[in-house]
């Protein structure tokens, strides 16, 4: 009796097998392989699809650390634990927000990027050394408009060799990490702002739990109702996202 599930599955999942018409003439397979080739047309597909999945492998990279999107999930992680409120927003909700506002800022940075690097390289209208090249101006014009002139000093100096004259002759290996720590300071400054008011209510419930003789009264159990009572009332999601997306320019 314990072997008849397992025949009725048997039985059930040949008999749909020989009924279905899709697999009728057999199932279809997929192979991948590698050979030499002397087709033009073939190797330039080649490497169209190998440039292809090479930037998509290091489009997570290039999301986090070239884009806004480095300020923002620091700054709605300083709110959260400013606030206490622990896994509340949780992290797949914060991150999700951050990407979205990500999108929306740099909104006109990838449309330019399509228009004028994506699409004709698509297009065979130009190379792909020079679509990298053009894809890159916009970043670096966004990332030098974020960047600290003393940031970037610092990786100018620490680099050596001739200095350069104007902006344009700075390295995109220079831009990037002063850009990355320019976010950084930036978005610690405005967790910095986020957590003052916080702390001020937090301070003022302690204080009024020792003089009432509540000492073994965790103050966090008291001050959250306030700080979401205070976040509520100010309208707080509006105040961050409008700062934080007019922080950009």
């Amino acid at each position: 009796m314990k072997k008849l599930p397992a025949i009725l599955l048997i039985v059930a999942a040949l008999t749909l097998l020989n009924a279905s018409p899709l697999f009728a003439e057999g199932i279809p397979t997929i192979s991948i392989g590698v050979e030499d080739s002397t087709d033009n047309e073939k190797v330039a597909t080649s490497l169209k699809v190998l440039f292809i999945l090479t930037v998509l492998s290091l489009a997570p990279a290039i999301l986090i650390t070239l884009t806004s999107f480095g300020r923002i999930v620091i700054v709605l992680s300083f709110l959260r634990q400013a606030m206490g409120t622990q896994q509340m927003p949780p992290n797949q909700l914060l991150i999700g927000l951050a990407l979205f506002l990500t999108f929306f800022i740099m909104s006109p940075i990838f449309t330019q990027i399509n228009e004028e690097s994506l699409q004709p390289f698509l297009n065979d209208e130009i190379g792909q050394e020079e679509a990298f090249t053009t894809a890159l101006q916009p970043l670096r014009k966004f990332m030098l408009k974020q960047t600290r002139e003393k940031d970037l000093a610092l990786f100018v100096n620490m680099a050596g060799g001739e200095k350069p004259k104007t902006i344009e002759e700075v390295g995109s290996h220079i831009i990037i990490p002063a850009f990355i720590i320019s976010e950084l300071r930036t978005a610690f400054q405005i967790g910095f702002m986020i957590y003052v008011p916080f702390l001020v209510l937090d301070m003022v419930i302690a204080s009024v739990l020792m003089s009432m003789g509540m000492l073994m009264l965790p103050p966090i159990m008291i001050s959250l109702p306030f700080k979401l009572m205070l976040f509520v009332l100010v309208d707080g999601w509006y105040l961050i996202v409008g700062s934080l997306v007019k922080s950009f320019g």
